[in-house]
C-alpha cells in the first residue's frame, strides 16, 4: 500500500527544513513554505549554491514567529512586524513584490553568512505564476523553484543509494512529500494523486542542481549523487529525481 511517510516544509528558501506530522495548505502550498527568502544587494535570491553555510541555519515556525539558530548558536526571532519596506526581488527569471525585513534582522543574516543579504517575505498580495506549460495558469507559487510541492518516493532513493558508494539522505533533495510502498520511480508515471482530502496534479519531473551534492554535515560540495543520477536519470528536462 502506498502511504505518505513524511512531510517537510522550508519556511526560508535554502535554509534547514522542518519535519511536520500534518500540513494545512493554501494557494502557495504548505502554509509558510518558502514564503521567505534571502536576497543579495541587487535583490536577487541566494541559496546554498552560492553560500553552503545557509544549510546550517535551523528554523522553527511557531505560527506567529520564526526562530533562527546559526551554527555558532546565535539566535534570532522574526515575525511580520519586523518587515518594513516593499521591494522588488528576483527568483530565477521572476521579478516579484516582497516585504523586506528590518536592518537588525538583515545584519544578523549578513554576519552569519559573511556577505550582505536581506530577508524578504512574499505577502498574500503577490502572484508568482507557475510555468503555464505544465500547470494551470491560475496556480501561483511561493519562492520555491518552480511548483508548490515536490514529491519523492522512498523506493527511488533506495534505488539511487544502491548505486552509490556512500548513501545520501532524502533531505539532500528537499521534498515536501515523501511516499512509501511503491516501486522505484513509479512516481514518474503518476498524473493525479490524492492525499487525505486533497488532490494533486503531478505535472513535471524535477531537474536537480549542485545543491544535491552539498554534504549537510560538512557543507562541502562533492560530485555525488548528481554524477550517478546523470548516468540513468537524464532526460529532456535535465538530471531528474522526484
Amino acid at each position: 500500500m502506498i502511504k505518505l511517510s513524511a512531510i517537510n516544509k522550508y519556511p526560508v528558501k535554502s535554509l534547514k527544513p522542518i519535519s511536520i506530522k500534518r500540513a494545512d495548505i493554501d494557494d502557495f502550498g504548505i502554509i509558510n513554505d518558502r514564503r521567505w527568502m534571502l536576497v543579495n544587494a541587487e535583490g536577487r535570491f541566494v541559496t546554498q549554491r552560492q553560500y553552503p553555510k545557509m544549510g546550517a541555519i535551523t528554523v522553527e515556525d511557531s505560527g506567529q514567529y520564526l526562530h533562527f539558530c546559526s551554527e555558532s548558536g546565535s539566535m534570532l526571532e522574526v515575525d511580520n512586524a519586523l518587515l518594513n519596506e516593499s521591494v522588488l526581488v528576483r527568483v530565477w527569471g521572476d521579478d516579484v513584490s516582497a516585504h523586506k525585513a528590518t536592518s537588525e534582522v538583515n545584519e544578523w543574516f549578513s554576519e552569519v553568512l559573511g556577505v550582505s543579504v536581506a530577508l524578504v517575505y512574499m505577502p498574500d498580495s503577490t502572484f508568482r505564476q507557475v510555468d503555464r506549460q505544465f500547470a494551470d495558469y491560475r496556480q501561483r507559487v511561493s519562492f520555491a523553484d518552480g511548483f508548490p510541492f515536490l514529491l519523492i518516493s522512498e523506493a527511488s532513493l533506495a534505488d539511487l543509494n544502491s548505486r552509490l558508494e556512500s548513501p545520501v539522505p532524502m533531505s539532500r533533495f528537499r521534498p515536501n512529500l515523501v511516499v512509501s510502498g511503491c516501486e522505484p520511480f513509479e512516481e514518474d508515471q503518476w498524473r493525479r494523486i490524492r492525499i487525505g482530502g486533497v488532490e494533486f496534479d503531478v505535472v513535471k519531473p524535477c531537474s536537480r542542481c549542485v545543491m544535491t551534492t552539498i554534504d549537510e554535515a560538512t557543507l562541502r560540495k562533492g560530485q555525488e549523487p548528481l554524477r550517478t543520477l546523470a548516468t540513468y536519470r537524464k532526460n529532456e528536462y535535465g538530471v531528474c529525481f522526484g
